[in-house]
């Protein structure tokens, strides 16, 4: 066995396939070493494809022994949430009524990242259909976090988070509806990415009619353990594909990069945040500074209307499309609590009118934040207000609703206005928990905001 292989970066695990310095099988083997040991405690990972990842490493390693390139990713361990299409197991979204949906196909994002040679090892649990911003279901059960059971992993891509985060996949694969990739990136100590709206192909649409706010609102992400292996992804899976009809094909390298400037938010809208997320917001900044960036103190326009807009909107869209009536079979208990209690505190739409208007404001609040951001193009903040809070934390009623989208305000902004963003460790908190911040971007400047969380620190937790 490779020592570290459960620890090493994507990159650093490519190089060493590649260059025949360690096997991709036992780079597989390492990986699932740790899912035998973490994965009953935490119940990260759903689904495990031991032998099926094993014969993928035996054909990379054989590729290698015959002087061919693997690919870039070449034996790298990912997980894929249960809401991506991955043939090997049923796409299951969290919930019962989708335990045996086996799809027909990869989707986009998988089948990139496995064409560059990495090999799905496992998939990451998440609540129903994304809905939480904690990570449990009827069908597989509840994730924990493995620096303190007690408090919450994250949703939804909670499974991919604690996997990446214990060394059971060196990558995951995930996708962020409102934070659903930088949660679970920030309280597990971990790196993740938000790519811009159609930066990444998303969900083949065939015929199936696609709710607004998940059309606008949801990208594909991934988790890692470095900065550097969320680029090299990145660079793997971006770009035009016929399947998304909102995929773009753009250049990553833009000729003229914006000006190294960052915007700090400690304490977004003035709401209240945790001193000790505060200091971290503090020290990232600072860490910014001796880079070389310019930093100020300053908020973005109409940031609470970006905020609360988001939560209207996707509540409203919510009720729809999720409707116990239409549904086959219902919700999970946590799911049902979590919809009956968002949508009684969040005020949905009742007119098409209203709705459209809300639609309109939109163009608004991105056109302030675009002209905010061509003078500070980096908005570094808060993933969470508070340190990571107790599982369960966003059920309870309308008033625990509203305080967790209260905490995740900045958050959610960004997939209101489809901007990219990278969740960055800061550090543990005095209970020895993760404290996580996030730097946001200008629309498609995701390879200059990963330079930022570059800069801001590549130390895991």
């Amino acid at each position: 066995m490779i020592a570290g292989a459960a620890e090493a970066s994507a990159l650093d695990i490519a190089a060493a396939v590649r260059s025949a310095t360690i096997s991709a099988v036992d780079v597989v083997d390492a990986h699932l070493d740790r899912i035998r040991t973490d994965n009953p405690r935490l119940n990260a990972l759903t689904v495990i494809f031991a032998d099926r990842a094993r014969a993928e490493a035996e054909r990379v390693d054989a590729a290698v022994a015959r002087g061919e390139d693997p690919g870039p990713l070449a034996g790298v361990p990912f997980s894929v949430k249960e809401n991506i299409d991955l043939t090997w197991s049923a796409s299951t979204s969290g919930w019962r009524g989708l335990a045996d949906a086996v799809p027909d196909r990869d989707a986009t994002v998988v089948r990139r990242t496995r064409h560059a040679g990495a090999i799905p090892i496992g998939r990451g649990n998440m609540p129903d259909f994304g809905m939480r911003w904690d990570t449990d279901n009827d069908l597989f059960g509840r994730t924990l976090n493995p620096y303190d059971p007690a408090r919450t992993a994250g949703g939804s891509s909670g499974g991919d988070g604690v996997a990446v985060a214990t060394g059971m996949a060196a990558l995951g694969l995930g996708n962020d509806f409102g934070g659903s990739v930088r949660i679970p990136a920030a309280v597990n100590g971990v790196f993740g990415l938000r790519p811009s709206f159609g930066r990444v192909p998303r969900a083949a649409v065939r015929g199936t009619p696609v709710a607004m706010t998940l059309q606008q609102f949801s990208v594909n992400g991934a988790l890692a353990r470095t900065v550097d292996d969320l680029e090299l992804w990145l660079d793997v899976v971006a770009g035009f594909d016929a399947d998304d009809p909102v995929s773009l094909d753009l250049d990553l390298r833009p000729t003229e990069a914006p000006p190294r400037r960052v915007a700090v938010l400690r304490n977004p809208l003035g709401w209240g945040v945790d001193p000790e997320v505060e200091a971290s917001v503090e020290t990232v900044a600072s860490r910014l500074e001796a880079a070389g960036w310019q930093v100020e103190a300053a908020e973005p326009p109409m940031l609470e209307q970006a905020a609360v807009l988001w939560r209207r909107l996707a509540c409203t869209d919510m009720l729809l499309t999720l409707d116990p009536a239409v549904l086959p079979q219902p919700l999970g208990a946590s799911a049902t609590a979590f919809l009956r209690d968002s949508t009684a505190a969040a005020r949905p739409f009742e007119t098409a009118a209203d709705y459209a208007a809300a639609w309109a404001q939109r163009a608004v609040i991105a056109a302030e934040w675009r002209r905010f951001q061509r003078m500070l193009p980096v908005i570094l903040g808060p993933v969470f207000a508070t340190r990571v809070p107790p599982v369960d934390f966003d059920l309870g009623g309308p008033d625990a609703a509203t305080d967790a989208w209260r905490s995740l305000r900045l958050t959610v902004a960004a997939n209101f206005l489809g901007l990219p963003a990278v969740a960055v460790p800061a550090g543990l908190d005095s209970g020895g928990v993760p404290l996580g911040v996030q730097l946001i971007g200008p629309a498609h400047a995701d390879r200059f905001v990963l330079s930022a969380a570059r800069d801001a620190g590549t130390r895991r937790a």
